[in-house]
C-alpha cells in the first residue's frame, strides 16, 4: 500500500516537473514567434528604403552625404536584424539591433527633413506612396515590438519564479532581452508628413 502511495507521489511530481518544463519551452517559443513578427515588419521597412532613396536621389543630386548615410544605416540595420534572427532574445544581438534601428530612424528623419526643402519631391506620387507605406510599417513595427516585449516578459517571469527557476537553471533556459529604445525622443515615430 505504501509503495502505491510512493509511486503516486512520484507520478504527481514527475507530471508537475514535465508541465513546468513544457511551460518554459512554450514561453520561449512564444517570444521567438513574436520576434518573427518583428522580423517581417523590419524586413518590409528595410525593403522600402532603397526605393525611397532612389526617389529622393532624382531630386536632390547634391545631397549625396545624406543619401549615403541612409543606405549605410539601412545596411547596418539589416545586419543587426540578421544577427538577432539567429538568436532572438540574446542580449548582445537585441542591443545591436536596437542601436542599428535607432540610427536608421535618425538618418530617415534627416532624409525627410531634407525632402521638405524640395516642393517637387514632396508632391511626387511615388514619394507620397513610399512615405505612407513607411509610416504604416513603422506602426506595425511598434505593435510587433510590444508583442515581443510582452512575450519576453512572460518568458522571463516564468523562468524566474519558484519552482520553475530550478528547472530553468537545470535545463539552461537563458534570460531573454527586451527590444528597447533608449530615450523618449527615439520613441517618437519617424515623421513622414509631406503636406
Amino acid at each position: 500500500m505504501s509503495f502505491l502511495i510512493l509511486l503516486g507521489i512520484i507520478a504527481v511530481v514527475a507530471f508537475y516537473a514535465i508541465s513546468i518544463y513544457n511551460g518554459l519551452v512554450t514561453s520561449r517559443n512564444g517570444y521567438k514567434n513574436a520576434f518573427a513578427q518583428i522580423d517581417v515588419q523590419l524586413t518590409r521597412r528595410h525593403d522600402l528604403i532603397p526605393n525611397l532613396v532612389e526617389t529622393v536621389k532624382g531630386y536632390v543630386k547634391h545631397e549625396r552625404e545624406t543619401l549615403e548615410a541612409v543606405v549605410q544605416a539601412r545596411n547596418s540595420a539589416v545586419s543587426g536584424l540578421s544577427s538577432a534572427k539567429s538568436n532572438p532574445g540574446d542580449p548582445q544581438a537585441m542591443q545591436q539591433l536596437a542601436g542599428a534601428e535607432n540610427a536608421l530612424g535618425q538618418t530617415l528623419g534627416r532624409l525627410f527633413a531634407l525632402a521638405e526643402a524640395y516642393p517637387d519631391l514632396k508632391a511626387n506620387q511615388n514619394m507620397m506612396q513610399l512615405s505612407e507605406e513607411l509610416a504604416s510599417t513603422e506602426n506595425k513595427v511598434a505593435f510587433a515590438r510590444q508583442a515581443y516585449n510582452d512575450s519576453v516578459m512572460q518568458y522571463n517571469n516564468a523562468r524566474e519564479v519558484f519552482p520553475s527557476s530550478i528547472f530553468a537553471n537545470l535545463f539552461n533556459f537563458q534570460a531573454a532581452e527586451l527590444l528597447a529604445i533608449e530615450s523618449p525622443e527615439k520613441r517618437e515615430p519617424v515623421k513622414v508628413s509631406f503636406s
